[in-house]
């Protein structure tokens, strides 16, 4: 079943890219949190490369049977009282939302002697429910991480809400894709990458307005085993 899935979002990853006359790379995160070891491996052996997960203890457990051959993305909130656990083993943090979990993580990058790739996370459309810095905090918080020696931030992550009609989600996304543009102009060329928003229910319109990183779990796991 997983590899049927992969190629069916893969498809629709390539059809969504073609509407927008797109023919960069756009990076597919399966999202496994709450799934079982043995659908991470079915999904590597697909192809998949690059895997995220909600939870620092979670992910850990699983890490532990891969041994670097998957590139692997925190995409849950991070507790700051985590961050040391999760510079240790993450790859990519996309859920950097404020200015003390911003010191945080590179206070405990700095102690590990590396250099944290990040994605700053933004509440776009101002959700009370969803974490994320407040669009007016946003750019207070570059300046900052441009400021700072031990985290490299690569782009922007947002959650869009979760609207019946999934089309009333494109103006959330526009405005994400407008800030990750201004962020390309505040930091070093070739340093901002990553525009991580789109997730199973919405991650072809993402593509449409910009998205190059989506983050997709039960299109390919299926419903998730709590």
């Amino acid at each position: 079943m997983i590899k049927e899935n992969v190629a069916v979002i893969e498809k629709r990853i390539a059809d969504a890219a073609a509407r927008a006359g797109r023919t960069d790379k756009i990076i597919l995160v399966a999202v496994t949190k709450n799934h079982p070891l043995e659908n991470v491996e079915e999904a590597a052996a697909c192809g998949i490369t690059d895997v995220g997960e909600n939870r620092v203890q979670e992910a850990m457990e699983k890490m532990e049977h891969f041994h670097g051959c998957l590139k692997w993305h925190l995409i849950g909130h991070l507790q700051t009282n985590k961050a040391k656990h999760a510079v240790a083993h993450f790859d990519l943090i996309h859920s950097v939302d404020s200015a003390h979990l911003l010191k945080a993580v590179d206070k405990a990058a700095e102690n590990l002697g590396k250099v944290q790739d990040i994605l700053l996370q933004v509440n776009v459309a101002n959700e009370e429910s969803k974490f994320g810095m407040e669009v007016d905090a946003f750019p207070e918080i570059i300046e900052m991480a441009k400021g700072l020696s031990h985290v490299r931030v690569q782009g922007l992550m947002c959650i869009a809400p979760d609207y019946e009609n999934v089309e009333d989600v494109r103006p959330v996304f526009r405005i994400a894709r407008a800030l990750y543009e201004h962020m390309q102009t505040k930091f070093p060329a070739g340093q901002i990458q990553y525009l991580s928003m789109g997730m199973t229910h919405d991650f072809e319109i993402a593509i449409e307005e910009g998205a190059n990183m989506v983050r997709v779990g039960t299109a390919i796991f299926g419903p998730r085993n709590y």
